[in-house]
């Protein structure tokens, strides 16, 4: 039996990619105001992006317990096995709530077939797993093998960005007003990473723009040494400047002759938090071998 794979609007993958794999993807809620909205589905990444410009401010929800609910009793109907690869539950309550629905479901499903895996991980870091996975499914790999996998990827997953305007973590409760408003005077660009257990984590900052990229190119150098980077798949996500994002594959292309991305905008659930001109790298620190 071919294993399903069921993910999350967070994981910011291209939609090409979630069509040609026939991966499930429940998209997140997003809030302006009194009025909801799902990633992806009723606001696209460019109507947050523009709105923020504006000053717009938007907050996000988990995926409700109904919402599950709902798509675990249809797969269980079907008898479909399984694997829910969740957002970071550092970052969202997604994943617990996944988990207690999927357990409440088990006397009335017996044979209920769901793996959930906590990806510790988000944008197009978390879909490159997924992604992996898919391809992996696809290929007719056991439910075994495709979790073997997520947990070598998860263990060795690395997730570099940087942010535009330094005032969209201030509104995250990322950083204080004082360094907001330093930040934002001095054009300081942080660099932050995700750490192994999926939360955020400040790791320097950098005066420019120009000087962020190639910064970011070294702290990819020095963990990747050990990866064979020029076979890898990498990923990079862009809060709506495509540019710039073009601009970091081609450094990356030039330096390691990598010919494998996975780019694409960062979704309305992560870029409500992290703005317009965010910037993310994504690679593993590890060879894989299958």
């Amino acid at each position: 039996m071919t294993v399903k794979i069921l993910t999350d609007s967070g994981c910011d993958l291209p939609k090409g990619i979630i069509e040609e794999y026939d991966i499930d993807l429940i998209p997140i809620i997003v809030i302006k105001g009194e009025e909801e909205y799902l990633d992806g589905a009723t606001i696209t990444p460019k109507e947050l992006y523009d709105n923020m410009r504006k000053g717009e401010v938007y907050k996000t929800a988990q995926i409700p317990p109904n919402v599950f609910e709902e798509k675990f009793e249809e797969l269980a109907q079907k008898e479909e096995s399984v694997i829910y690869i969740a957002f970071s539950s550092a970052l969202s309550g997604t994943y617990q709530t996944s988990v207690i629905v999927r357990d409440s479901l088990k006397d009335k499903y017996p044979n209920l077939d769901i793996d959930i895996v906590d990806s510790k991980s988000a944008s197009v870091g978390f879909g490159l797993l997924v992604y992996k996975a898919a391809q992996m499914a696809k290929e007719g790999k056991s439910k075994e093998e495709i979790l073997n996998m997520l947990d070598f990827y998860i263990n060795h997953n690395e997730h570099i960005f940087t942010v535009d305007d330094i005032e969209y973590l201030f509104r995250g409760g990322r950083v204080t007003r004082t360094q907001a408003f330093v930040g934002g005077l001095l054009n300081i660009k942080p660099i932050l990473e995700v750490t192994r257990d999926g939360r955020l984590q400040p790791l320097e900052k950098v005066r420019g723009r120009s000087k962020v990229l190639k910064r970011m190119l070294e702290i990819m150098d020095a963990r990747g040494k050990d990866a064979d980077l020029k076979n890898q798949t990498i990923g990079i996500s862009h809060g709506d400047d495509i540019e710039v994002a073009m601009k970091l594959k081609e450094m990356i292309e030039e330096k390691y002759g990598v010919t494998d991305f996975v780019i694409n905008t960062i979704g309305c659930a992560i870029g409500a938090h992290s703005g317009p001109g965010t910037l993310a790298l994504f690679f593993l620190n590890k060879k894989y071998d299958e």
